[in-house]
């Protein structure tokens, strides 16, 4: 995992060219030259560096599967070129646990820790619950690493908490450690009470702590080259997903962020938070039904949000309060570097509790807030009402325009979902939209869509999250991140995750790479939502397949390999 890998630029090709390096990577072949060892369900401590193990560099782990109470790992110390691989063994690996985390690792470098050991299982380490803490901690000096294929449930406090927090050792202040390369994918979490994901310190301009009998103001460490993606947050107390402290070299891209803020806490209600000293590329990413912000940004600028769907933030609450404010994208000039921009372009933003963008900075520059579908936002009324100077108009906008320097180009805004002519349920763009090569001219270097689908398709760009797709039929649900088929390559089953917005009885058919139908199944849902169904494919041969969901004239397409 060498820096070149954290440095591909966002072009269309470089944004494959780093997805099929990971592919690469997690194929994972071992060296005849390196060794492997084994913890047992019984081992609840591996301190790398003594015996038994002694583990080197190129070295894999082995995790045996089966119910083991927690784990913790000490001192792994991988190499650029020879990360320690630590990989679930013989299925599924379980963790209920009443301790204060289900996996934690310490003062380790250059690992990646992976479920994806097992091919009939995406997620191969499955921690179920922890009752008295988080599901997984990666700190104390940990740097250089991969987590993937992980899910995570049931935590008294976060998800995945990925940071080294200053403290009286002075070993973790900023001018003594820098966390660099922090990859976080593929990975599922699900009713934690705290944080789904909490990366990098917030303190970024520094806390207060007591050490020795004196006040000291320890400065945290910086995180360089972060990558969070494809993971799915469900149900968390606080925001999905938040990181700070990350000035360079960060994306946040293809999560899907569901539920987030169930607990109403003040100040920690948001899907995606760029925090204090974040300078965070965020696109790509699916947010519904949310209480809090859709994204919020108090970082130092230089970054694009961009790409990003986002349904109903703040909608549940306290929804007969209109005062208790939450938008689609919030900025603020929390730790903002003067001069620098945002750019904030090609979203999808339906049904805010408050305002579509609020914009609040004025220490940035030449800021960018364009092309975007930004629908029906709450406050409309409320501002057209008197209860503000605002008026209805500026619900959808909002930013101090006396003394913010923002280009506002070519968005659209509207009260009505119809008058985009997009789908209801995925949004993408029906024929004769007006959205359709509407867009501002300047694309900020952003050449692909919400669906990885070039950009622009037509003659020039077109508004919100997805480009209009000449060749899709106008029944045709795209695939994106609402849809989720895995594993991929199939064993002997697989699973199909979908959304419907009605509890509508669907029709899953499968057929081979000459069209000929191998698989016919009705699944019925019970309501409308997420579904899932489960696939018994041990009797299908190898080779390509194509799927389709039909939802009562609606459908859903993909394609999957099988493999022995």
């Amino acid at each position: 995992m060498e820096n070149i890998l954290i440095k591909l630029n966002n072009s269309f090709i470089g944004r494959w060219l780093f997805i099929l390096f990971l592919f690469t990577f997690a194929g994972i072949k071992l060296n005849a030259q390196n060794r492997s060892w084994v913890i047992d369900t019984a081992n609840h401590y591996v301190l790398a560096n003594n015996s038994p193990y002694n583990i080197k560099p190129g070295d894999t782990v082995f995790i045996n599967a089966g119910h083991r109470n927690h784990l913790q790992i000490r001192n792994i110390a991988g190499t650029a070129e020879n990360p320690v691989i630590i990989i679930n063994k013989g299925g599924v690996v379980t963790i209920n646990t009443m301790e204060y985390y289900g996996i934690s690792m310490h003062n380790c470098k250059y690992f990646r820790i992976t479920g994806s050991g097992d091919k009939d299982n995406f997620y191969g380490i499955q921690i179920k619950g922890v009752a008295a803490g988080a599901g997984m901690g990666i700190g104390t000096l940990s740097s250089d690493y991969e987590i993937d294929h992980i899910s995570i449930e049931n935590c008294k406090s976060g998800g995945i908490y990925a940071k080294s927090d200053p403290d009286c050792s002075f070993t973790s202040t900023r001018d003594k450690f820098t966390q660099r390369n922090t990859l976080i994918h593929d990975c599922y979490i699900a009713n934690v009470a705290y944080e789904g994901m909490y990366i990098g310190n917030t303190t970024y301009s520094g806390q207060n702590i007591t050490c020795n009998g004196k006040d000291t103001v320890l400065i945290p460490s910086l995180l360089k080259g972060v990558r969070v993606y494809n993971n799915i947050i469900k149900y968390s107390g606080w925001d999905g997903i938040q990181v700070s402290s990350a000035p360079e070299d960060c994306q946040i891209f293809n999560n899907r962020v569901l539920y987030d803020s169930e607990a109403e806490y003040n100040y920690q209600m948001s899907g995606i938070i760029l925090g204090g000293g974040s300078s965070c590329d965020c696109y790509n990413n699916y947010i519904a039904h949310g209480k809090g912000d859709g994204i919020e940004s108090h970082g130092i600028g230089g970054n694009r949000i961009f790409n990003n769907i986002i349904v109903d933030p703040g909608r549940s609450y306290l929804p007969l309060d209109q005062t208790k404010l939450k938008h689609g994208i919030f900025v603020s000039d929390a730790s903002t570097m003067a001069d620098s921009s945002f750019y904030i372009m090609f979203n999808t933003i339906i049904n805010p509790k408050s305002d579509g963008i609020r914009f609040q900075s004025v220490k940035s520059k030449k800021n960018i807030i364009a092309s975007n579908l930004i629908v029906n936002p709450g406050t409309y009324d409320f501002y057209t009402n008197g209860n503000t100077s605002l008026t209805g108009k500026d619900s959808y906008i909002m930013f101090p325009s006396s003394s913010s320097d923002v280009i506002v180009q070519k968005n659209f805004l509207t009260r009505n979902l119809a008058s985009a002519m997009v789908m209801d349920s995925t949004f993408a763009i029906l024929p004769g939209s007006p959205l359709i090569n509407g867009a501002y001219s300047n694309s900020m270097g952003i050449n692909f869509d919400f669906r990885n689908f070039p950009r622009p398709t037509g003659n020039t760009y077109d508004i919100g999250a997805m480009e209009f797709d000449q060749e899709t039929p106008d029944s045709l649900l795209p695939v994106n991140t609402l849809t989720t088929l895995f594993p991929n390559p199939v064993g002997s089953k697989f699973t199909i995750r979908y959304y419907s917005d009605l509890a509508l009885l669907s029709e899953l058919k499968i057929f081979n790479l000459n069209g000929n139908l191998t698989m016919n199944r009705e699944h019925s849902p019970v309501q409308a939502g997420e579904q899932e169904i489960e696939i018994d494919s041990e009797d299908l041969p190898t080779g390509l397949y194509f799927f389709t969901i039909n939802m009562q004239g609606k459908y859903i397409q993909g394609k999957f390999i099988k493999v022995k």
